[in-house]
């Protein structure tokens, strides 16, 4: 799943969480996923209307809220925890996680610069900036 399509990545999310709520036996990626769906309760319905919403434009500048884009840069976040990638992102989510006292808010703050970052790449057509990201979480406390 390296470049999923929009429908793979929503497909992805729902399915892990129907499996989850099914008691139905998970891959790695997918226990990770259904965890993350777990602590946002505010998703689930969401997720459990596959036929209103699997297809549906969600657009942030209508005051659209995107579970999918947000559950899919939790997922990217703990893969760079995981790895420390970029180098010293786990030192500053540390950082961050002691200042806030509270884990889900200081990945939070990770995943908002991680979304400002990308969001810069796509807007001018340019990799994502590492440093940029870094700066970003250097301002979080």
């Amino acid at each position: 799943m390296f470049a999923p399509t929009r429908e793979e990545a929503r497909s992805f999310l729902i399915d892990s969480w129907a499996k989850y709520r099914a008691h139905a036996p998970l891959t790695e990626l997918e226990q990770l996923a259904a965890g993350l769906i777990a602590v946002h309760p505010e998703y689930h319905s969401f997720l459990e209307q596959l036929e209103k919403h699997a297809s549906r434009d969600l657009v942030p500048e209508t005051g659209d809220v995107n579970p999918f884009l947000h559950l899919s840069l939790h997922l990217a976040v703990a893969e760079q925890l995981a790895i420390d990638q970029p180098p010293g992102i786990r030192s500053e989510f540390a950082r961050i996680r002691a200042a806030r006292r509270d884990e889900h808010a200081a990945l939070h703050a990770i995943v908002e610069c991680l979304g400002e970052v990308v969001w810069h790449a796509q807007q001018y057509r340019k990799p994502p900036d590492g440093e940029a990201y870094l700066a970003c979480l250097r301002r979080q406390s």
